[in-house]
């Protein structure tokens, strides 16, 4: 969670769009698809694809966990990063929007794995 955490920070701090997945869902109430390519011009305020900044508010309620984590965020310079895909909820941390893209093929190819995708 730190090291998420010092993403969204990185990001913010260079006036990058969040591009949060979890804000999206949260903006187009879709809770079951996997691809939200499809949501990415939804004009909503909680749109962090759209809008730059935070959004107006909390999408759910912070576990103590994940505000101890923007407490005592990670120092990195990471700008991207994407869940594994390989059911270890682990995620995979990039500097450059190239290495993000070998990220997503490795979630992809993951996901495949497991007759996901």
């Amino acid at each position: 969670k730190r090291r998420v955490a010092g993403v969204y920070y990185n990001r913010l701090q260079k006036g990058m769009l969040l591009q949060a997945d979890p804000t999206l869902v949260f903006a187009s109430r879709d809770w079951q698809s996997r691809s939200l390519a499809k949501y990415k011009s939804l004009d909503s305020p909680y749109n962090t694809y759209k809008y730059p900044g935070l959004p107006p508010g909390p999408i759910s309620m912070a576990s103590i966990t994940s505000i101890d984590a923007v407490l005592n965020l990670e120092k990195h310079r990471y700008l991207f990063f994407c869940a594994r895909g390989d059911e270890s909820g682990l995620h995979n941390f990039s500097k450059t929007f190239q290495g993000h893209l070998k990220n997503i093929e490795i979630y992809k190819r993951n996901l495949r794995k497991r007759g996901l995708l």
